[in-house]
């Protein structure tokens, strides 16, 4: 009996030890003790906190979020690597701070998320401004402009909004075309989607009868698309689209304003265009209709 007592006591023991020795986070183990869990996947400092840009720099790296299935402005190409519009000014980013950059891939709907937690130091991912992400993350000077457009069958071209009544319009959450419809013309049935992969698709297969979103980006998807046009160029307002970090990061911030200032000065912007939206728009696009050099809107 005594024996038995000793065992079940000593085994008593070890348990005690192992579960005090996990607690602890032993190495090689899956804790999710209070360090760990603040240490974002992104390998930002804590989840949720911004890297300012000492931080940045000291690391060696900047994380950057684009899209990467809306070409041609974030997408990836055949041998897996990030292209586009908005990645040749992420390219540069990183060679002017200093450091490598590490592309994220994000949707339209997780963009301010991603900000919020602190998965990304900045995101450039078409991001239109608006007074309502405003007060979520913080944007820097526009480097591009755009309206929304919208795409659809030349056996049953759309060219004006009122022809969608009664129809199915194919947008992806999170976007502006998804504010715009639903607040101005919510007779409009929308089909809604995570990736632009998959509106396209919707599209494609027949499931809606048109798509909207940023006009440059219909413009480029119909060109390469035979038998289908964008029959609304330019609807809603005029907007921008700039950089973003998150709130309160003022020193990131101040920084990518000085840059898209500075890069004004080479005409950066013109020359991202040249080398990756006009071998697909060609003569369709004027670039001053797009481009923002500055970070100064030309109406």
């Amino acid at each position: 009996m005594k024996k038995s007592k000793r065992i079940l006591s000593s085994a008593l023991v070890l348990i005690l030890a192992i579960t005090l020795f996990a607690g602890c986070g032993a190495v090689g183990s899956s804790s999710t003790d209070s360090s760990a869990a603040k240490t974002s996947s992104a390998g930002n400092t804590a989840a949720g906190t911004a890297r300012s840009l000492e931080d940045i720099k000291s690391s060696g790296k900047v994380i950057i979020g684009v899209f990467s299935d809306k070409a041609p402005f974030g997408y990836v190409d055949e041998k897996g690597a990030y292209q586009g519009y908005d990645v040749y000014f992420a390219n540069r980013i990183g060679k002017d701070l200093g450091v490598n950059v590490e592309f994220v891939s994000v949707e339209p709907a997780s963009r301010v998320e991603y900000l919020k937690t602190g998965k990304v130091d900045i995101i450039l991912a078409n991001f239109t401004v608006n007074e309502e992400r405003a007060q979520s993350v913080d944007f820097a000077l526009p480097y591009m402009k755009v309206a929304l457009g919208v795409v659809s069958p030349d056996k049953s071209l759309i060219t004006d909004v009122a022809q969608l009544n009664g129809k199915t319009l194919i947008v992806a959450k999170g976007t502006t075309a998804e504010t715009y419809f639903t607040k101005n013309h919510p007779e409009v049935k929308l089909l809604k989607f995570d990736q632009y992969t998959e509106t396209y698709n919707a599209l494609l297969d027949g499931r809606g009868d048109a798509f909207s979103t940023d006009n440059t980006e219909v413009l480029a998807w119909a060109l390469q698309n035979k038998g289908f046009k964008v029959g609304i160029e330019s609807l809603g307002s005029l907007d921008t689209i700039a950089p973003a970090v998150q709130k309160g990061n003022t020193g990131l911030l101040n920084w990518l304003n000085d840059e898209i200032k500075t890069l004004g000065k080479e005409n950066f912007f013109h020359k991202n265009f040249e080398e990756t939206l006009a071998p697909v728009y060609g003569d369709a696009v004027d670039p001053d209709s797009l481009v923002v050099e500055s970070g100064v809107v030309e109406k």
